[in-house]
């Protein structure tokens, strides 16, 4: 028996199970039970004794090394962001531009990873460069990998910075060979990986990232404002803090001594109190991913995902999400050249409590591991055909 068959449609650990069909993690996913009782838990201790006796900042420590291991990174290149956007715009401030400088990007990145690029752009002079989409012959959508590492090689790239997964068609880059090149040209390259994180292994020094960023409410199965930003040990004294605050510094908890020396690990990047209440409930969660093996989790999901697209395309549905080889993910987008997309997620929702989303023209469906068959059945059938 596979560890990730005890949580296969376990409402125990999952609650969500009694309520809803639910496949929208690629937005904001719900919590695992243990992740909520670390909420309520927090709340307890905090209404009955404040901080006295508590463990709340050894446990972010556990959550640091947890996070660490995750990406195959060392603790002391990890820093706690309230989200995604934290971390990209960390690394877009950070870094000491010139002008002509270009940073290269595609044009289906979730604003997050767009708008402070544009800012860099603006302030510095310097030129983003957007990658299109383009269709293939089976009607799905990618980037292609050969126009990113062409952009990438231009003597004045500066950063290559990608969705591991794009948000909308599902395309998961091959961040691996796009990591490795950038690494030997001498490139930056920087990861929004809040699409990808839960679902396939990342290992940040085999795919040559020098920057990450993930907020824990999607695929990691936390609340939303507790993240995590991955900064290469090797550019922690290269790249400015975003914000300053008492935390950024070697000796923060001196207060009568001002020492403005910025602390040698990615606490550098922490500029005040943390969000401790969803750091302590992404613990949990994250823990729950890491007893399973990943590729146990990428195994069970793109299984599901299969099924789903199986059952779309019976129905007249057209498959946007690329699955060939390593470009699937867990979010599988799909379009009808018939029935309107709003009503359907309206009706889903309404009349079967299902919950898919709608992006960019497309259905989206975003079943996590412990998803059952049974209920991809259901959505299938409930489909107008």
């Amino acid at each position: 028996m596979n560890l990730i068959d005890s949580f296969i449609g376990n409402a125990d650990a999952f609650p969500i199970l009694r309520n809803w069909t639910f496949f929208n993690h690629a937005g904001v996913a719900p919590l695992p039970h243990a992740a909520a009782k670390a909420l309520v838990d927090f709340a307890a201790q905090a209404e009955s004794a404040a901080y006295l006796d508590a463990h709340w900042h050894p446990d972010l420590e556990k959550l640091r090394q947890l996070a660490a291991g995750f990406i195959n990174a060392h603790r002391d290149e990890i820093a706690f962001v309230k989200n995604t956007g934290e971390g990209l715009s960390t690394v877009a401030a950070g870094v000491e531009w010139r002008a002509g400088d270009r940073v290269v990007t595609t044009n289906v990145e979730y604003p997050a990873n767009i708008y402070p690029w544009m800012q860099v752009a603006k302030l510095h002079g310097v030129e983003l460069v957007m990658v299109g989409e383009e269709s293939a012959a089976d009607g799905s959508r990618a980037v292609p990998i050969d126009k990113i590492l062409k952009e990438a090689a231009h003597p004045r790239t500066r950063l290559v910075t990608l969705s591991h997964v794009e948000f909308a068609s599902g395309q998961r880059h091959d961040i691996a060979t796009i990591g490795q090149f950038c690494r030997h040209n001498g490139v930056l390259f920087c990861v929004d990986a809040i699409q990808s994180l839960g679902v396939v292994a990342v290992d940040v020094a085999a795919m040559g990232i020098d920057y990450l960023a993930a907020d824990g409410h999607k695929w990691m199965l936390g609340p939303e404002g507790a993240g995590i930003f991955y900064c290469r040990r090797e550019l922690l004294d290269k790249t400015r803090p975003l914000t300053v605050g008492w935390m950024n510094v070697v000796d923060a908890v001196n207060f009568g001594n001002y020492n403005f020396t910025l602390r040698p690990d990615a606490g550098r990047f922490e500029c005040g109190s943390h969000p401790v209440p969803g750091l302590l409930a992404l613990k949990e969660s994250l823990t729950i991913l890491a007893s399973i093996p990943s590729a146990q989790v990428a195994d069970r999901i793109g299984a599901l995902g299969d099924r789903l697209i199986e059952g779309v395309r019976r129905k007249g549905y057209t498959v946007i999400s690329p699955r060939t080889h390593d470009a699937w993910s867990g979010n599988v987008s799909f379009t009808s050249a018939v029935h309107p997309h709003e009503p359907i997620v309206t009706n889903l929702r309404k009349d079967h409590k299902i919950e898919i989303a709608h992006r960019v023209g497309r259905l989206r469906c975003s079943a996590h591991f412990y998803n059952t068959e049974a209920q991809i059945d259901r959505l299938i059938e409930a489909l107008p055909g």
